[in-house]
């Protein structure tokens, strides 16, 4: 069976370049199934677009080939890659932090740079484009590789993985029966905002489900949320609208406000400056 593409992107679905994508795949092999992992990553986070490779990858089949077109840089000398992942799937995207998740957590064993001129889509009056590259290499690579026409060898030249380039993930600490982490994302549907804490720290920690914890938030230096919250395995167990800290789908602590919105209840976000504090 042929791969499965499944793409993501920052480009909504408001004009025609979701559209056109899929269309050079289907020019390529009209047989390729493809999906779509999300097209609502905020515009130029390469942040969330490493993260949200991440939270969805294992879900699919093992040899599926992922699009992520996050590119700020497009056009500019930034690589254009293809990387395999130590479980077997493949990422068609540029090397701009958008593997950061992925290389740190489940595993890069190669990467390598898209030779374009063999792999860019030529023609279609596309040569002089240099701001589409998701249509015009990122989408042509993946189709090509995904048909069987061009081998993994044949994406290009492959480079050292450690010169992938990652953005820094900042790690939680744990001491004396205290937490101190960031919001690293956030479900932007529902108002929702993960942590970077692993349940078993909370776990380690002695804090158990049915206990109210102590929350401090602090944006860079300010507070600017200080409560005592439940801490419970899922929405339900809080009241409408009072907030809860849970386990996500991740396995990772979050908070949320039972069927209502964290983030615009209390006017918070993600980030590297965005701290949550725990404690009984």
């Amino acid at each position: 069976m042929k791969p499965i593409l499944v793409f993501q992107t920052d480009f909504t679905y408001k004009e025609g370049a979701v559209s056109a994508m899929y269309g050079v795949v289907k020019t390529v092999d009209r047989e390729l199934e493809i999906f779509d992992g999300t097209h609502e990553i905020p515009q130029y986070d390469i942040w969330s677009a490493s993260y949200r490779l991440f939270q969805s990858m294992t879900f699919w089949p093992k040899g599926t080939i992922f699009i992520s077109v996050v590119d700020p840089g497009v056009g500019t000398p930034r690589k254009a890659c293809v990387a395999k992942t130590a479980d077997g799937y493949y990422v068609v995207t540029p090397d701009n932090g958008s593997l950061t998740h992925i290389k740190q957590w489940q595993g890069i064993v190669e990467v390598r740079e898209i030779d374009q001129s063999v792999n860019r889509l030529r023609g279609k009056n596309t040569e002089g484009v240099s701001v589409f590259h998701g249509r015009d290499l990122f989408s042509y690579c993946a189709a090509k590789l995904a048909s069987g026409i061009i081998s993994y060898e044949q994406v290009g030249p492959a480079y050292p993985v450690e010169e992938i380039v990652c953005l820094p993930i900042l790690e939680p600490v744990a001491k004396n029966g205290e937490i101190e982490g960031i919001f690293e994302i956030g479900d932007p549907n529902f108002g929702n905002l993960w942590t970077n804490i692993p349940l078993a720290m909370f776990e380690k920690a002695g804090f158990a489900y049915g206990d109210m914890l102590n929350v401090t938030i602090r944006h860079k230096d300010e507070v600017v949320f200080e409560e005592k919250v439940l801490f419970h395995k899922t929405f339900g167990y809080a009241k409408i609208g009072e907030p809860i800290i849970y386990n996500n789908e991740l396995m990772k602590v979050s908070l949320a406000i039972s069927q209502g919105s964290f983030c615009d209840t209390y006017h918070l976000d993600f980030g590297p400056d965005w701290f949550v504090h725990f404690s009984k």
